[in-house]
């Protein structure tokens, strides 16, 4: 599927960063490249950027600050982290500074298109609704969330901050109210993608998700003992605007 998405690559590696920049060019995306945080920096200011595959590993600062600031300053725009593979750690604090998903290195390029076009779905930036699909509401624990808009708001109307991926995942939880979710079916749902034995993504964004939720007052999701997870909270699905 040819798309517009426009991505810049970070990578202090001249080699890859050029041979990523023409691999996704070839893939029909738009691709801006930089070496450092100066100029990433830059390219945000310059153009729109919808995604970021971002190094952890760079001369002048490390990606997982890059991606901490971004997150700190409210930016929505979705980040891949290139990990080595034996930096387990740093995927991990990754994806709980709000990283979309991780790759290790080596890898192959058709993966990481994969799971960029993985996280552009749930971001919403390339898929269109479907025509004709009503709009569709949850209510939940004093919270509204819209799929359309991709919009929480807490009970005094505010706007709870969620990265594509944590919404994605309350989002199954809304469609399954009641159903206990393994961590494989949420992995699979959410990312399309099975689980290795080390696999702690769903349980890092299920931290991050509780934790923006307030669920520690309001007992939103229960974690089922050798099952998995489940939204424990009455649903309501009504028809309009948020």
């Amino acid at each position: 599927m040819q798309t517009s998405a426009h991505i810049l690559v970070v990578d202090d590696d001249p080699q890859i960063r050029h041979l990523l920049g023409r691999y996704l060019d070839g893939q029909g995306f738009r691709v801006t490249l930089a070496g450092d945080r100066r100029e990433l920096e830059a390219k945000l200011a310059d153009a729109q950027i919808d995604l970021i595959v971002l190094d952890v590993l760079l001369p002048d600062a490390s990606g997982l600050d890059i991606c901490k600031a971004l997150r700190a300053r409210r930016s929505p725009v979705p980040v891949i982290l290139l990990t080595a593979l034996k930096e387990d750690v740093d995927r991990i604090i990754g994806l709980e500074i709000g990283a979309d998903d991780y790759l290790g290195k080596p890898f192959n390029p058709r993966e990481l298109v994969a799971r960029i076009r993985a996280v552009l779905r749930r971001s919403g930036g390339t898929e269109p609704a479907a025509a004709g699909a009503p709009d569709r509401v949850y209510r939940f624990a004093g919270f509204s969330a819209d799929p359309a808009t991709r919009c929480v708001l807490d009970r005094d109307g505010a706007d709870v901050q969620l990265t594509g991926a944590e919404f994605e995942l309350l989002n199954v939880f809304l469609e399954r109210p009641g159903r206990v979710l393994s961590r494989d079916q949420l992995l699979d749902l959410t990312q399309g993608r099975a689980a290795d034995p080390f696999d702690r993504s769903i349980d890092v964004l299920m931290s991050r998700l509780r934790r923006k939720l307030g669920d520690g007052t309001f007992q939103i999701f229960k974690t089922v003992r050798n099952g998995g997870y489940q939204l424990a909270a009455k649903v309501e699905a009504a028809e309009g605007a948020a």
